[in-house]
């Protein structure tokens, strides 16, 4: 149990930390930062319900943020060319341009506050904890 309240303290924090660091530097929530970036990693565009299994959200709670990148123009909807019946959420150039300013933010906070502490024997072994953890589930 000292394992599992040791890693929820230690994400919680450093979700606020990194998300306090994005917002003050970037006016960008580490969600919306999130968002941005799963897109970026597929080429810009991808199904709403992909998204959503990509930044662990539930459908609605993904449409209230992708509402939100859509208002300030960093995302925008578009049907499906394959699927009439799906929507897609693509990066727009302001999207690209603002996760491209944030993304050493976000880069240097995760070395400065994760990486940096456990040293690169402990980063080996938690890599394959995290391995392990997620070939068992």
């Amino acid at each position: 149990m000292a394992a599992r309240r040791g890693f929820l303290r230690i994400h919680a924090g450093l979700m606020r930390r990194l998300d306090a660091e994005l917002l003050e530097e970037h006016g960008l929530p580490l969600s919306h930062y999130d968002v941005l970036l799963q897109l970026a990693e597929v080429g810009g565009t991808l199904r709403m319900s992909e998204l959503a299994d990509a930044v662990l959200l539930s459908r609605s709670g993904l449409t209230r943020l992708v509402d939100q990148l859509e208002r300030q123009g960093l995302v925008a909807r578009q049907r499906s060319a394959s699927d009439a019946r799906g929507v897609e959420a693509r990066l727009t150039e302001e999207g690209w341009e603002r996760l491209r300013a944030a993304a050493p933010t976000h880069v240097r906070g995760v070395r400065r506050l994760f990486l940096a502490p456990l040293g690169p024997e402990r980063q080996a072994a938690l890599a394959e904890a995290w391995d392990a953890l997620d070939r068992s589930g």
